[in-house]
């Protein structure tokens, strides 16, 4: 691809999280590196480039829409890497999956939709592997803290002869930021989608929903082992970290996309390997009603977009789309994690990880900035696959040690 004009096209640049995806390229791309933003309106898409200052207004404009077949194939074949922020997914991102994966173009996105993943890997799975193009799904804060994090572990679990990993868990342990309008529109065509479509439910509901050989999983039971069962929806006391844990809501997306990184490297964390992922609330008394509340709110606000008259209610008062959190929030928010594994050994190996920034928006726009750019500048040094990837799978250890760089803190213990 080192004849294509562009190294980095931004499509969906007029939207909030676009627009901090091309200002993270901006501020932190190598000299040289070939931008572009890319939209459905050339105005809108000049006036986000003269609000990114001087470079920015510099910055080539593509106009596409993500429904036009003819854009798409244009804008893949003229760009190295398509970084997306157009969603939700489902509705509007197949068709640049297809284009990408057909002119052999690497395509990073920042969803968290498990259907849209799935669709993604039957429909362009295999024409990105023959064209060798990287298709990476779930490139921002879904799903790159447990995927990489994951990754960690099983790396650091190596180097030290402790084997392969068994029981694993991903454990949000504080955060601060704000809720898009984006964020909301995704998360209410999700639910609407699964209350009406008992297919789309069955898919979104399978922990091993995006594994590339689902047939060579293990069955899964209401009585199986912790990590090895249904999402934990319920509360419960963990005897090995001493916290109260809730049900992590994206932990039903971060979970598949950390098993099909495992099935897509011959199950490199091991055939015994079980995740699962929650909320960690400290203290044994006072966390136990902290703890209820986040699972009464998590299972009431997706009843809540589940029911025709609430929603509508919901959607006088919540962002509309293309709206963020304020420049304050912004920047003062963050997040931190936990990840321990018991390994085959016996032994246990532990993570912690922490990232400055709004997780939805700044962090994310970090890592999918980070993302494209190590598909650019380091892809001699990515591992040797094509196809419809994950973080893990697509840049190892790549992406780990640009993210150090970023300022994001990933320790393995």
């Amino acid at each position: 691809m080192s004849d294509r004009e562009l190294d980095v096209v931004v499509h969906g640049a007029t939207g909030f999280t676009g627009r901090l995806v091309a200002r993270y390229l901006l501020d932190h791309a190598p000299a040289g590196t070939r931008i572009a933003l890319s939209g459905r309106s050339r105005e809108r898409l000049a006036q986000v480039g003269e609000g990114l200052g001087p470079a920015g207004a510099d910055l080539p404009l593509l106009v596409a829409d993500s429904h036009d077949d003819d854009a798409l194939a244009d804008l893949a074949a003229r760009t190295r890497v398509v970084a997306t922020t157009v969603g939700p997914y489902e509705r509007h991102g197949l068709p640049l999956v297809r284009a990408c994966a057909t002119a052999g173009t690497d395509y990073v996105d920042l969803t968290g939709e498990v259907l849209f993943m799935r669709a993604s890997i039957d429909a362009c799975h295999a024409a990105a592997a023959h064209s060798g193009a990287r298709v990476v799904h779930a490139c921002g804060f879904d799903s790159v803290p447990s995927d990489v994090g994951v990754h960690l572990l099983a790396t650091t679990a190596a180097a030290h002869g402790l084997g392969r990993l068994e029981e694993t868990r991903f454990l949000m342990t504080g955060a601060a930021g704000g809720v898009g309008g984006g964020t909301v529109a995704t998360a209410q065509g999700v639910v609407e989608r699964l209350a009406s479509d008992p297919d789309a439910r069955r898919v979104a509901l399978d922990p091993y929903a995006l594994s590339p050989d689902r047939a060579r999983e293990p069955d899964r039971t209401v009585d199986a082992p912790p990590g090895d069962g249904p999402d934990p929806w319920g509360v419960r006391w963990d005897a090995v970290t001493g916290r109260w844990l809730a049900p992590y809501v994206m932990g039903v997306v971060n979970s598949r996309v950390v098993r099909r990184s495992n099935a897509l490297t011959g199950w490199s964390y091991g055939r015994g390997f079980r995740y699962e992922e929650a909320i960690a609330v400290p203290g044994r008394v006072v966390g136990a009603p902290v703890a209820a509340a986040v699972a009464a709110g998590t299972l009431a606000g997706a009843a809540a977009f589940a029911v025709p008259p609430v929603r509508r209610l919901l959607d006088r008062v919540l962002p509309e789309a293309g709206t963020g959190p304020d420049e304050a929030s912004l920047h003062e928010g963050w997040f931190a994690a936990r990840l321990h594994a018991r390994t085959t050994s016996g032994r246990v190996v532990e993570a912690v990880l922490r990232s400055p920034g709004d997780p939805g928006y700044v962090s994310t726009a970090r890592m999918l900035g980070e993302a494209a750019l190590a598909l650019v500048h380091d892809r001699d040094r990515l591992p040797d696959r094509a196809g419809v990837l994950t973080p893990a799978t697509a840049f190892g250890d790549v992406l780990l040690r640009r993210l150090r760089a970023a300022g994001v803190t990933f320790r393995a213990l």
